[in-house]
């Protein structure tokens, strides 16, 4: 019989979320906040840092009005199992994502630390929980976010951003793409009932990739004076890139920061 598990009544093992606000309840302020859905009532946390091994980092995607959103959440094992979710265009990601780069070995704990910065921005600060000092980044807004992501993922034990296998991988791909190039929903609705289909899984993997390539293709249509650099620089750095193992998501934000970067430098 294994001692170690207490016997009895006991909370089931859910993880606690922590959402990342710089906010005020009844006059305590905060900067992230667990939910309780079943009361409907924010908790704020006074505590600012959280002390865990980090062990999962994950893309999930959220719909809010209409429209999907992109959350990084961030898995974190300690006392209990803590979910840090945050947007993946917030300060607090990329504060976060930035020195979590720079970490060869994740088998030690960290303190992941939230911090206000002006106009309600939060961001956080990475420490080594044994030396207590921080781990600093220089900061790069056009950092590969993706390719940062990705390489985080490969030391945690792989890529963990795939869902339940009852969500089926060919629209779990075109749901993130779509939500990265921020596409309509309603147009790629109309284009799958010209193939007779009503999600991607229903068709043939070439399909699936040309849906993808229209996406694109839409995006960056008046982020460049040549059609033709767009096509040739996307089946270079998109399609040549993904046959040879680099992943799609982080690929196409590669392709769209290039374009982005062409058109600047002529304009």
């Amino acid at each position: 019989m294994n001692t170690d598990i207490k016997l009895g009544l006991c909370n089931p093992p859910e993880p606690i979320y922590l959402y990342v606000k710089n906010g005020e309840v009844s006059g305590e302020s905060f900067l992230w906040y667990h939910y309780k859905n079943d009361q409907d009532k924010t908790i704020p946390v006074q505590q600012r840092g959280l002390t865990g091994y980090l062990s999962e980092l994950r893309l999930t995607t959220k719909e809010y009005k209409g429209k999907d959103n992109m959350k990084l959440d961030i898995v974190v094992a300690a006392d209990e199992i803590y979910i840090i979710r945050t947007g993946i265009e917030t300060n607090f990601a990329k504060t976060f994502l930035l020195p979590a780069s720079l970490i060869q070995d994740f088998s030690k704990p960290l303190i992941i630390a939230a911090t206000a910065g002006e106009e309600n921005t939060v961001f956080c600060r990475l420490y080594d929980a044994a030396t207590k000092v921080r781990i600093r980044a220089e900061w790069n807004p056009n950092a590969d976010w993706g390719a940062i992501i990705h390489g985080i993922q490969s030391l945690l034990g792989g890529a963990r951003t795939q869902p339940p296998s009852t969500v089926d991988p060919q629209d779990l791909r075109v749901r993130r793409i779509r939500t990265l190039l921020d596409y309509p929903l309603d147009l790629v609705k109309e284009w799958l009932q010209f193939q007779d289909a009503i999600s991607p899984s229903q068709l043939h993997i070439n399909k699936v990739d040309e849906l993808v390539k229209t996406m694109c293709f839409a995006w960056a249509a008046d982020k460049t004076e040549h059609p033709n650099h767009a096509e040739s620089s996307y089946q270079k750095q998109v399609v040549d890139a993904v046959a040879k193992g680099v992943d799609e998501l982080a690929a196409i934000n590669e392709w769209m920061q290039q374009l982005q970067g062409t058109k600047s430098e002529a304009a």
